[in-house]
C-alpha cells in the first residue's frame, strides 16, 4: 500500500461484466425522495452501489445518489435474470433500476435513513458501468489521512459532509443574487486577466503571449473595475467573483476563492451596513437554516483590540483582557519595565475560577505561546484558596504594584492571571489566542449559538517603522470626515470609513467607503511614498477617473467560502471548496502545477532559471 491508499494493481483491475445502456429507462425519482407516499407506485432510480447483501439468496443493494439511500431488493423467483446480474454487482458500481415500492417488514425498518420505512422489489436492473473500490469507505467520516481523500477527490466528494456543504454553497448563491436583485444591485462581470495593483498579498502573474514580456495579473478582487462602474453611474453592483492571491496557506485560506462583491453610489456607512445586515441575515436564514439575531451590534476597532486583543472577536467567550501598560512605566520589574520603555505594552488575561488548570497545564500553555505563537514567554499568578499569589514573578512585584493588579483585574481565590510583555501586536495575538483556546476548554460561553458583529473605525494608516506609513486594508479607502485635516499633520491617528463583518469570531468580509475625491486619494498615495510618476504609472486609469466626477461610494466583500465554512461548521475551507489546493498550493487531484513544455515556453519568451543547491 502505498501512503495515498491501495494501488490500483492492489485493489484488483476493473472487473469484466457486462455493461448496459440505460435502454429507455429514465430515473423518476432521487434515491432519498422515495417514502412511503409512493408504496405500491412503480419508480425508476439510480446510483451508486453503497453497499451489497446477499441473505439467503435474497440480495439487497443500498443505492445512493447525493438525495440520498434506499434500499434496493432482488428477489430470485421475481426476475432470474436480474437477480443474477444483481449478484454481480460491487460497491460504488453506477446502476439503474426500475420496480416497486414496498413497506419493509416491521423488524427491518430503519429509523436512521428517512427511507427506512420502504424499499424498492426490482424488476428490472442495468449496470450502467463497474468500479475499481474504493480507497476509503464513503461515509460521513472517511478516517483517513487528509492527503489520501485530496488525491482521491472524486470519491471524497461522493461522502455526504462534502455534498451537502457544496448544496448549500448553491442556495447561499442563490440567496445572494435575489436578495441583491431585489435591493437594486446590478450583477455585472469585471475581467479576470487585469493589471496588477496593491492588494495586500502577491499576485498571480499570467504572460501576455501577444505583448511579450508583459504579463497581465489575476485579480485579488475587483475592487477598481467596481469604483469604476460607480463612476460610470451603475449606481449598485454585486458580482459572485472568483479572485487569486498568492499567499501562504492556512486553514482559512485558499490560493483562489470566491468572494459577494458589491458596491454603492451616493452612500455613508450606515447605508451600507444596512445592506450588509439585511442580506447576510437573508443568507444564513435561506442558505444556512441559522436565524441570526437583529440588530448586528457594533463594536469600535479600539474597543476591540482593548477587550479582545483583535479585530474579530467572539464575545460569546467570556474571558476579556486587560490594559496593565501605565502600571509597569516605573516598575522596578525590569522585564516588564523594559518592555514598555522600548514602546511595548504588558496586557493581562485574568481567568476566574481556574482551579482545575494544573501547573502542567500551565507549562504547556506556555510552550504553545512560545512554539506556535512566538511568544518570549507566558507570565502568571495564580491566586490559592487562602488568597496567596503563586508566581515566579511575584517576588518583582511591590505592594503597590500588586494591589493595582487585584484591582484591575478582579482577582480572587481561584484566578488565574496570564501575563503578555512585547510589542503591541504580538502580545494581542498571543493574548487573544489563549483567550479562545481557554474559553473553548474551561466552557466560559454565555450560550448563544450565533454572534454577528460589525467592527468599525479602524486605522487608516499602520506604522511598522517610525516615519514609515502603510495602509492598514488597502490605499483607497477613504478617511472619516473629520479627521481629514490630521492627514497633514498627524495621519496616524487618521480613522478609516473602514468596516468588518464577523460571526462566531471569523472575519466573513472587509469593505469601506472610497476615495471618491482625487485630491484626497493621491494625498494618501503620496503618504504611502508614491512618486507623482508612480502614481500615474500604476493608478493613472483611476486618477483620471475620479477627475471625471465621482460619486461617493462604499462596499463590501464576503468571503464566501468562509461563511460556507462557519455556517457549516467545517474546520478548514479545503472542506468547503470542491477542488481545493493543499498547503503547498498543490492540486493532489489534477496533478497541479506542473512542467510545462520547452515550446509553450518559447511562444511566451520565458525560460525557466533553476536555483542553484545551497542558495
Amino acid at each position: 500500500m502505498t501512503d495515498d491508499g491501495p494501488s490500483t494493481s492492489a485493489r484488483g483491475a476493473r472487473q469484466e461484466i457486462r455493461l448496459d445502456g440505460m435502454g429507455g429507462l429514465r430515473r423518476t425519482h432521487g434515491c432519498g425522495e422515495v417514502g412511503t407516499g409512493l408504496v405500491d407506485q412503480e419508480v425508476v432510480v439510480a446510483g451508486w452501489v453503497h453497499g451489497h447483501r446477499d441473505h439467503g439468496g435474497v440480495i439487497f443493494a443500498d443505492l445512493r445518489d447525493r438525495t440520498g439511500l434506499l434500499q434496493v431488493v432482488f428477489r430470485p423467483d421475481a426476475s432470474p435474470e436480474v437477480h443474477q446480474r444483481a449478484d454481480e454487482l460491487r460497491t460504488e458500481f453506477v446502476i439503474i433500476a426500475r420496480g416497486r415500492v414496498m413497506r419493509r417488514e416491521e423488524g427491518n425498518v430503519n429509523p436512521e435513513l428517512p427511507t427506512g420505512e420502504v424499499e424498492v422489489e426490482a424488476s428490472e436492473l442495468r449496470v450502467l458501468n463497474s468500479a475499481v473500490p474504493p480507497p476509503f469507505p464513503i461515509e460521513e467520516e472517511a478516517g483517513v489521512d487528509e492527503s489520501i481523500r485530496l488525491r482521491h477527490r472524486i470519491h471524497d466528494l461522493r461522502r455526504p459532509p462534502l455534498q451537502r456543504t457544496l448544496e448549500m454553497r448553491s442556495r447561499l448563491a442563490q440567496v445572494f443574487r435575489r436578495s441583491l436583485c431585489e435591493l437594486g444591485f446590478l450583477e455585472i462581470e469585471t475581467p479576470i486577466l487585469a493589471k496588477a495593483t496593491p492588494e495586500g498579498a502577491r499576485d498571480f502573474l499570467v504572460p501576455s503571449r501577444l505583448q511579450p514580456g508583459e504579463f497581465y495579473a489575476l485579480p485579488q478582487s475587483p475592487q477598481i473595475m467596481k469604483q469604476l462602474f460607480m463612476i460610470s453611474g451603475f449606481d449598485r453592483y454585486f458580482q459572485i467573483a472568483r479572485c487569486f492571491r498568492d499567499e501562504d496557506q492556512r486553514a482559512d485560506r485558499q490560493l483562489e476563492f470566491t468572494q459577494v462583491d458589491l458596491e454603492m453610489s451616493f452612500v455613508g456607512v450606515d447605508d451600507v451596513l444596512e445592506v450588509l445586515e439585511e442580506v447576510t441575515w437573508q443568507a444564513c436564514k435561506e442558505g444556512g437554516g441559522v436565524e441570526l439575531p437583529r440588530p448586528f451590534p457594533r463594536m469600535g476597532y479600539a474597543e476591540a483590540m482593548a477587550r479582545y486583543g483583535v479585530d474579530r472577536p467572539d464575545t460569546r467567550i467570556q474571558l476579556e483582557l486587560i490594559e496593565l501598560t501605565e502600571l509597569f512605566r516605573t516598575s522596578e520589574f525590569r522585564a516588564f519595565r523594559g518592555v514598555v520603555d522600548g514602546g511595548g505594552i504588558v496586557k493581562c488575561l485574568p481567568v476566574h475560577d481556574a482551579d482545575e488548570l494544573s501547573r502542567g497545564d500551565i507549562d504547556r500553555l506556555e510552550s504553545f505561546v512560545k512554539k506556535e505563537l512566538g511568544a518570549r514567554g507566558l507570565a502568571w499568578i495564580r491566586v490559592t484558596g487562602d488568597g496567596t499569589w503563586q508566581s515566579p514573578i511575584v517576588k518583582f512585584l511591590s505592594d503597590a504594584e500588586r494591589e493595582a493588579i487585584q484591582a484591575a483585574s478582579e482577582a480572587r481565590p481561584g484566578s488565574l492571571l496570564f501575563f503578555q510583555a512585547d510589542s503591541a501586536a504580538r502580545a494581542n495575538a498571543i493574548l487573544a489566542r489563549l483567550r479562545v483556546d481557554l474559553g473553548q476548554r474551561l466552557g466560559r460561553m454565555d450560550g448563544r449559538p450565533w454572534d454577528p458583529l460589525f467592527v468599525v473605525d479602524f486605522p487608516l494608516f499602520l506604522s511598522e517603522e517610525p516615519g514609515e506609513l502603510t495602509y492598514m486594508h488597502m490605499p483607497f479607502v477613504a478617511p472619516m470626515d473629520e479627521d481629514l485635516p490630521l492627514l497633514d499633520s498627524e495621519p496616524e491617528r487618521v480613522r478609516a470609513t473602514h468596516y468588518d463583518v464577523v460571526l462566531n469570531g471569523v472575519e466573513l468580509g472587509s469593505g469601506s467607503l472610497r476615495n471618491h475625491r482625487a485630491e484626497v486619494q493621491r494625498r494618501i498615495l503620496d503618504l504611502l511614498g508614491y512618486s507623482k510618476e508612480e502614481m500615474e504609472a500604476r493608478f493613472g486609469f483611476l486618477l483620471n477617473a475620479l477627475d471625471a466626477g465621482a460619486p461617493p461610494h462604499g462596499g463590501f466583500a464576503f468571503g464566501y467560502d468562509r461563511l460556507v465554512m462557519v455556517l457549516s461548521g467545517a474546520e478548514s475551507l479545503r472542506d468547503v471548496v470542491a477542488f481545493p489546493k493543499t498547503q503547498r498550493g498543490q492540486d493532489l487531484l489534477m496533478d497541479a502545477p506542473s512542467p510545462i513544455d520547452r515550446d509553450q515556453l518559447e511562444e511566451l519568451r520565458l525560460r525557466i532559471v533553476r536555483e542553484r543547491k545551497g542558495q
